[in-house]
């Protein structure tokens, strides 16, 4: 059990400093508010796991795959939720606040984005029911017990590295935050990056 918990938190730990939708968004959040707003994201974003994890654990993410109508509905549910994210962020105020000033979202806002973002991502369903049956250590034994304990594991490992790349980023901010075009340059950023997880979505 041990060497296949070692062996797991090594493999998600290499999937969560690896560039993908999730760290790029707390990435942009961090350089845009400073760390605790990307701190706040990062702990948004792995409590949407515990909820992909029962899904697995009880078997519901393998009915809700076999459906090709459901998950695509799903798919399109989320993309579209990410453009309004984008359409938001695009009508706000091209100056952004950086570090030093109080950002335009409050944590548990950015804490509720987070666990949405997390949730409308058929993606990531899809990558659990790949990536943990994988890492099972005892087949006959409780499923779901070992199934949550992987899910824990996960979201711990995933939990300490993006808050790391917060803290870095959120240190960079306040090196940059002088720099007047910066809040453009970042508020475009998010929207591309938005724009950008909803087209990974919809993607096959």
């Amino acid at each position: 059990m041990i060497e296949t918990l070692i062996s797991f938190s090594i493999a998600t730990l290499a999937l969560a400093i690896s560039p993908g939708p999730d760290n790029i968004y707390v990435l942009t959040q961090s350089l845009a508010n400073g760390t605790k707003s990307g701190i706040a994201t990062t702990a948004g974003l792995i409590s949407g796991c515990i909820v992909h994890t029962t899904l697995l654990a009880f078997g519901i993410s393998a009915i809700i795959t076999a459906s090709e109508e459901l998950f695509y509905a799903i798919k399109v549910f989320g993309a579209c939720y990410l453009l309004y994210l984008a359409y938001k962020v695009y009508k706000s105020d091209e100056h952004i606040s950086l570090a030093e000033n109080a950002p335009k979202k409050s944590y548990a806002q950015l804490f509720k984005t987070g666990v949405i973002m997390n949730l409308v991502n058929p993606k990531v369903m899809i990558f659990f029911l790949a990536f943990f049956p994988g890492f099972l250590w005892n087949e006959n034994g409780n499923t779901v017990l070992q199934f949550y304990i992987l899910g824990i594991t996960f979201m711990m490992v995933s939990f300490i590295t993006f808050s790391s790349i917060a803290l870095a980023a959120g240190k960079i901010s306040s090196l940059i935050s002088q720099w007047k075009s910066m809040g453009i340059v970042l508020k475009w950023l998010q929207i591309v990056v938005f724009v950008g997880i909803a087209i990974f979505i919809l993607l096959p």
